[in-house]
């Protein structure tokens, strides 16, 4: 009687322990009405929306192939990240979108994100389709005059957002973040959590 109240009590710890919510280093916004889908051509030419990715966890960030920092930092984070997630790589899927269509051409985006990760994919839409998307992600983003004629900066919202396997909208991820940190949220999210 003992042993079977032993085995009892360790199912039932064993299941509550299952039942415990994630804590993610990222912030949760597991439901949000916003950012539920995006219509975006990749770097190869073709269409893409979040079910495209169903079964990997993607990480989506914004940005520009001429900016001085954020987005190369946030990318070799993720890069970093990956090597660190080792075989669960496979089951992530990070997505730049191009903040600057006029000058971050697919053929440039196919060339500047395999610098980072060959997995890594640019999405690319014109200017009403990228100010929409961002939009929808609740992107901020302007242009800012340079010092020469015709050239300008973005500024631009620096965090990143990350779908579950399921392609629901889960977490945002501060700029600055630690590989060690996203790769443990990912982690969790590719666990089910």
């Amino acid at each position: 009687m003992r042993f079977l109240a032993a085995v009892l009590a360790a199912v039932a710890m064993t299941l509550a322990s299952c039942g415990e919510p994630a804590h993610f280093n990222a912030t949760d916004i597991t439901g949000v009405d916003w950012g539920k889908d995006f219509s975006l051509t990749d770097h190869n030419g073709k269409p893409r929306r979040v079910g495209d990715f169903k079964g990997k966890a993607v990480v989506l960030f914004f940005g520009y192939t001429q900016c001085p920092d954020v987005c190369p930092t946030t990318l070799a984070a993720l890069k970093e990240t990956m090597k660190l997630l080792g075989s669960d790589a496979a089951r992530v899927q990070v997505l730049f979108v191009t903040l600057d269509p006029a000058r971050d051409t697919p053929q440039l985006l196919a060339q500047y994100l395999p610098w980072f990760d060959p997995s890594f994919l640019g999405l690319w839409g014109d200017e009403p389709t990228t100010a929409a998307t961002a939009r929808d992600f609740k992107v901020f983003y302007a242009k800012q005059p340079g010092k020469e004629a015709g050239s300008y900066s973005i500024d631009h919202t620096a965090a990143s957002y990350v779908f579950d396997p399921e392609g629901r909208l889960r977490l945002t991820i501060r700029h600055g973040e630690t590989p060690d940190h996203i790769a443990a949220d990912l982690r969790q999210l590719l666990a089910g959590k």
